[in-house]
């Protein structure tokens, strides 16, 4: 058995990137017998001799983050599992219940890849802070200690 890759070769690389690109996360990659350990990857992104790969792997991240984004129109607008079936006990059909597990499931799967578009790609997904909401300066008074300004 040849074992884990620990070359790097451009073919993994890219095979690493167009993984994550579309939407697969390093842990799973490296969980891959075919693919170098997630501590072989974290090497070959610290090193300056492959800094081809590490912009590859930026914009592979980017990209991912679009994915998750709209994964999140996806699991929000599946109704699949939001009800379910009321029984009484002796297993009849009573009516429908709303599903609150899967539905809270849902919502931290939305969460969960809002907050990693977020951080991945924060000029797109961030939270936008507008600091000056009309434009105008606001002048704050000095204090005056025994009747001059400082």
């Amino acid at each position: 058995m040849a074992g884990r890759p620990t070359k790097f070769t451009p073919s993994l690389a890219h095979s690493i990137c167009a993984r994550i690109a579309d939407g697969e996360s390093l842990r799973s990659i490296c969980r891959d017998d075919t693919m170098p350990a997630k501590s072989t990857v974290m090497a070959w992104l610290a090193d300056d001799a492959h800094q081809e790969f590490r912009t590859k792997y930026a914009l592979a991240r980017e990209i991912q983050a679009d994915g998750f984004v709209d994964e999140m129109v996806e699991i929000a607008d599946d109704g699949t599992n939001d009800w379910m079936e009321k029984k009484n006990a002796d297993g009849g059909v009573t009516g429908w219940a709303e599903n609150g597990e899967a539905l809270r499931r849902s919502q931290l799967r939305i969460l969960t890849r809002q907050w990693i578009a977020e951080k991945l790609k924060p000029k797109k997904y961030g939270n936008k802070v507008d600091l000056n909401l009309d434009g105008k300066v606001a002048l704050v008074p000095q204090i005056s200690i025994n009747g001059k300004s400082d």
